[in-house]
């Protein structure tokens, strides 16, 4: 993945980028109820899986937001002009491995490519990352729960890949909601580009809900 060097010397957090790397925790995370109230009935319709979808929706929605495709290098910030997002995909045996889509193509381009990227996974598992790590999302998905908080293991020292998680979705009051947990490096990501994420997110699930809605009236 290409990328371009920020110029630290007009960098307008630069303040606030010394003083985050500069804790032993410098993440920022946040989960929010996303509402699929459309989302569930047009992928049940069309006989569609759910979890790709949200991950093209999510993967997609992160590399609107400029600061999510941000990287710490040493003392400088880097930002990558597409970032794919490194998944989980469970194995027989209860454990899984990594794959990463190809979510800068037209959605059905984008299901046929990434089954495929999985079932070689499934047939080679690993969990070192096969692309640069540095330019990935992180994502990963617990169907079982539905969560209100994740609390994700980090290294150390600290990497800024941000980490996009959701759990099982349900339903109150006749709508449908996805919790979606984002966990990303302070130095680089504020509250307002974490807003800016999950926008552009509910923008992407309703772009999708068009474009499958407009294929089937085709």
């Amino acid at each position: 993945m290409s990328c371009k060097e920020i110029d630290m010397a007009a960098y307008k957090r630069r303040a606030h980028f010394d003083y985050f790397r500069s804790l032993a925790y410098p993440y920022a995370g946040v989960t929010v109820e996303v509402d699929i109230s459309r989302l569930v009935p047009t992928l049940k319709m069309h006989s569609l899986p759910f979890f790709l979808p949200v991950l093209y929706c999510a993967v997609r929605a992160a590399n609107s937001v400029p600061e999510f495709r941000q990287r710490i290098h040493g003392d400088s910030v880097v930002e990558y002009d597409y970032c794919e997002g490194s998944y989980t995909v469970a194995l027989p045996d209860e454990s899984y491995c990594y794959c990463v889509p190809k979510t800068d193509l037209p959605f059905g381009e984008f299901l046929d490519y990434t089954r495929e990227a999985q079932r070689r996974a499934v047939e080679e598992p690993s969990i070192e990352e096969q692309d640069e790590a540095d330019s990935l999302l992180f994502i990963s998905c617990i169907p079982w729960v539905s969560q209100t908080a994740v609390v994700q293991p980090v290294p150390s020292p600290a990497d800024s890949n941000p980490r996009i998680t959701w759990g099982k979705y349900f339903e109150r009051c006749g709508n449908v909601y996805l919790p979606v947990s984002v966990l990303c490096h302070h130095a680089l990501v504020d509250g307002l580009h974490i807003g800016r994420f999950y926008d552009a997110l509910d923008r992407e699930i309703s772009r999708l809900c068009d474009e499958i809605e407009g294929k089937n009236q085709a």
